[in-house]
């Protein structure tokens, strides 16, 4: 890998149980998508904004290759801020693919 490029995860949150009521009829199994930057989800899908703000903080992370036992390496799991709706969600790693600084970022790179 050359000194401008880097390594990103792409990652798949998918909802893992709903353990109560969840006002946004979300069903276990729903899913969004993210590769490098850019969130996608499949065709005439939808998400809880709730549900997908509690990820948001842990995505960049997630993305990147972290020490071993750093518990971001282990742990997947993240809630949903609704205390009624117990959705579970987790977050799994895909394809990890090399990207280059220039196209990522509109400050060129300096060596």
């Amino acid at each position: 890998m050359r000194d401008d490029q880097f390594e990103l995860y792409d990652l798949t949150i998918v909802v893992e149980s709903i353990g109560g009521n969840c006002t946004c009829s979300m069903k276990v199994g729903d899913k969004f998508h993210l590769k490098g930057g850019k969130l996608s989800m499949p065709d005439k899908s939808d998400f809880c904004l709730y549900a997908l703000q509690s990820t948001l903080p842990l995505l960049p992370t997630k993305q990147r290759k972290n020490h071993p036992a750093d518990w971001m390496e282990t742990d997947a799991r993240v809630v949903c801020p609704d205390p009624e709706c117990k959705l579970i969600m987790r977050i799994d790693r895909n394809n990890l693919r090399i990207l280059n600084h220039d196209d990522v970022s509109p400050i060129k790179w300096k060596k």
